[in-house]
This record gives C-alpha cells, sequence and structure tokens, in this order.
C-alpha cells in the first residue's frame, strides 16, 4: 500500500505545471529503463531519442542510403515517416506504418547508428522533432538521450547526467543481451560508441545545472528512487 500512495503522490507532483525531466547518459549507464519507471511513476510521456535515430539508421540500412553521405543522411531523416510512442507502458515504433520496434534494436543498426547521431543535419531534423514531440506531451514527459539537458530542453525543470563506472556499464550491456558477446565486442559496442557520439556531443560531463546521479553501486529500484529524489527536490512546487 505504501508503494501505491507514494506513486499515487507523484501522479499529483506539479499537476498542472510544466514538468520536463531530461535525463542523459552514456551506454549502458541504465538510462532507458531508469527514465521509462520514472514517467511511469509520475504519469508522465515518455520519449526515447535514441530509438529515433535508430529508426533513421534502419531506414537508411533498407533504402542502401550511403551513411557516409551527409546530404543523404540528412535527407532520409527529414523525409522519413516516424511514430513513436510516448506512453511509457508501451514501447513502438513506427515507420511509414510498419512496427520496426523490434528491428531498429538488430545488431546491424547498433553498429551503424552513430554514423546518424554524428551526421549534424539529421541531428538537427531530430532535435526538431524532439522538441515537438516535449511540447505536444504539454511538457509532462521524461525525455532521454545523450544531448536533451544541453540541446534538446536545456530549459527542462529538471536535467540529470545518470552514469555509471565502465565496469558497470560493460556489465549490464553484457546482461542485456544475454552474455552473446565477448568482452573485446561489448567493449567495441559500448565504449566505442561512446567515444563517436561524442566528436558530436558531450555526455559524459555534467553541464552546468545538471545534477549527476552515479548508478555504478545502484540496484535499479535504488536508481529510480535516486533519480526520483532529485526530480521532488529539484522541481520543488
Amino acid at each position: 500500500m505504501e508503494g501505491c500512495s507514494v506513486t499515487a503522490s507523484l501522479a499529483h507532483f506539479r499537476l498542472g505545471k510544466s514538468l520536463v525531466v531530461a535525463i542523459d547518459g552514456p551506454s549502458g549507464s541504465g538510462k532507458s529503463s531508469v527514465s521509462r519507471e520514472t514517467a511511469r511513476q509520475l504519469h508522465a510521456a515518455y520519449l526515447d531519442t535514441g530509438a529515433m535515430y535508430r529508426a533513421v539508421t534502419l531506414h537508411c540500412l533498407e533504402k542502401g542510403v550511403d551513411l557516409t553521405d551527409a546530404g543523404a543522411v540528412e535527407r532520409a531523416s527529414r523525409e522519413l515517416d516516424l511514430t513513436i510512442s510516448t506512453r511509457p507502458d508501451t514501447e513502438s515504433v513506427l515507420v511509414s506504418g510498419i512496427d520496426v520496434t523490434d528491428a531498429i534494436r538488430e545488431p546491424r543498426v547498433s553498429q551503424a547508428v552513430s554514423a546518424v547521431a554524428t551526421t549534424l543535419g539529421a541531428r538537427a531534423e531530430l532535435i526538431r522533432r524532439q522538441r515537438q514531440i516535449i511540447a505536444d506531451s504539454h511538457h509532462r514527459i521524461v525525455a532521454e538521450g545523450r544531448d536533451i539537458t544541453t540541446v534538446v530542453a536545456p530549459d527542462a525543470e529538471v536535467r540529470i547526467l545518470l552514469t555509471a563506472s565502465e565496469e558497470a556499464r560493460l556489465r549490464r550491456r553484457g546482461d542485456q543481451l544475454g552474455g552473446s558477446q565477448t568482452a573485446d565486442q561489448l567493449k567495441r559496442q559500448v565504449l566505442g560508441r561512446d567515444a563517436r557520439d561524442s566528436s558530436v556531443v558531450n555526455f559524459q560531463q555534467a553541464a552546468n545545472g545538471v545534477v549527476t546521479v552515479d548508478s555504478s553501486d545502484l540496484d535499479f529500484e535504488q536508481t529510480v528512487t535516486a533519480v526520483l529524489d532529485v526530480v521532488r527536490t529539484v522541481a520543488h512546487q
């Protein structure tokens, strides 16, 4: 009963007022699962911006777009008919009406997504769409990614950098993949992507006004609690 009462009180937190929670972090920090649960408890919308980059990447791969051609990638991002669910209990990504929710998580997409994420024109288009989604949510949303606190929603009521040690991040990503990858493969996927994406955005260090939550020694529930504590403290009524 206590858990239900806490969730109910969070559902009314800042009700009728803007509550945008921006969460950035490196690969394997747990930002997607933690952000989704945070949104659920706040009765807020949830935006996985990484899924948008993955959707563009999948579209480019399917259409044979040269990922080294910045102009072609930008055009693909502008032309893409993309629908993404913002309900925290529903993971759904549609491209031209086709469900690609599982397809965007395929290894070939994971290996190529940085090419889209580092294409500035495509990034600008997706940032435009992300800002529109935030506005359409009536500014009650948890949005997570790599540049939400600094670029997409720098005026968010709550801005958090969710981080963890390299060891913890590699372990978590390995668990997510069911132990299907070697240690070297995990490092290339997790640390390699972070290094590539860092060329266009800084998500390793907290910008001024951004609160850091280090989840290295926290389990999932403890991390969600830590994030919600920041929300309560920073976005005081």
